[in-house]
């Protein structure tokens, strides 16, 4: 039997192109407040759940909108949909090699000059232009747009906050802090352990499942279980099987019977982590947390657990 996922892109080639000049739009009517204020440098913002049970957030697009984007540390791009692009009246900026789980694709791109999600801003960029069905939302915030920040979700409260990495200082209330190092953008945790096996994790809020190299289930001997198709950014599917994992241990926090699908990805690849034990961590199991907090200026980490696995910990 064959069931159909849906995992976000993890790499962007760009190809060169002369930038255009951003159109002048039309005035837009005010959009409804759809944001709670928690400090000068901070933004909450209410968790909505899209198609491919995708967490968005508004955006607005050269002051148009507010759009549905979600929040993919798994994206080193920030992207936009054909829809976003026609009624923002965006010029071309030639094209891109668009590198998904399951494939390379060249792909438009599109000239921005703004967005904007709660207090915070990205300028002068070029976009992924994507099709709105593939993606499950009206564009994406990638890892290029998040580099000063840090990037809160609280599953508990169904909120994600962007912040100003800046003003954040010490453990937060969380339990584990993992130091990460970085590549392309992407923090990489390289002390977990999957079965006694040394791998690296990568936290991928933009893709529902989990996602293993074949390197770590050759490593792990993991069991073939039921196949799955897994469907990328560009609309194409992999091949993968789904293998139960007894555990998975990051600093100190052990998640056991943990279910996992092994697909030979294209992103791994990218990153330069085909050969070695590496997972990419989606929201299945960052959902099993409290608050996971992804600070990309310190290059760390942060797990809140329930407090019953807190008390354990402690």
């Amino acid at each position: 039997m064959k069931a159909p996922l849906n995992l976000a892109a993890l790499a962007l080639a760009l190809a060169g192109a002369p930038a255009a000049a951003t159109p002048q739009l039309p005035p837009e009517p005010p959009a409804p407040a759809t944001t709670a204020l928690v400090d000068p440098a901070a933004e909450t913002l209410a968790l909505e759940e899209e198609r491919y049970r995708r967490l968005t957030l508004p955006v607005r697009v050269e002051g148009t909108g507010p759009f549905a984007f979600m929040i993919d540390t798994g994206s080193q791009a920030t992207a936009i949909t054909h829809e976003i692009r026609d009624i923002a009246g965006l010029a071309p900026a030639g094209t891109a090699t668009l590198v998904g789980m399951a494939s390379r694709r060249q792909v438009e791109l599109a000239e921005v000059g703004r967005i904007e999600f709660g207090a915070n801003s990205y300028t002068n960029f070029a976009a992924p232009v994507l099709e709105r069905a593939n993606v499950g939302a009206d564009g994406i915030i990638g890892l290029d747009a998040l580099q000063d920040f840090r990037v809160l979700i609280d599953f508990r409260k169904q909120t994600i906050s962007v912040e100003d990495a800046s003003v954040k200082e010490g453990r937060g209330g969380f339990e584990i802090v993992v130091r990460a190092r970085s590549r392309l953008g992407q923090l990489l945790i390289t002390d977990a352990i999957v079965e006694g096996v040394r791998a690296t994790v990568i936290i991928d809020t933009g893709a529902q499942a989990s996602l293993g190299n074949l390197a770590l289930r050759e490593k792990i001997r993991g069991r073939r279980a039921q196949e799955v198709i897994t469907t990328d950014v560009n609309g194409v599917g992999i091949l993968g099987e789904i293998a139960v994992v007894r555990t998975l241990s990051i600093q100190g926090l052990s998640l056991t019977d943990v279910p996992l699908t092994f697909a030979d990805a294209p992103t791994f690849a990218v990153l330069g982590l085909n050969d070695e034990p590496v997972l990419s961590l989606g929201m299945q199991h960052l959902a099993l947390f409290d608050r996971v907090a992804i600070d990309f200026a310190r290059k760390r980490i942060a797990f809140d657990v329930p407090a019953d696995i807190a008390r354990a910990i402690r």
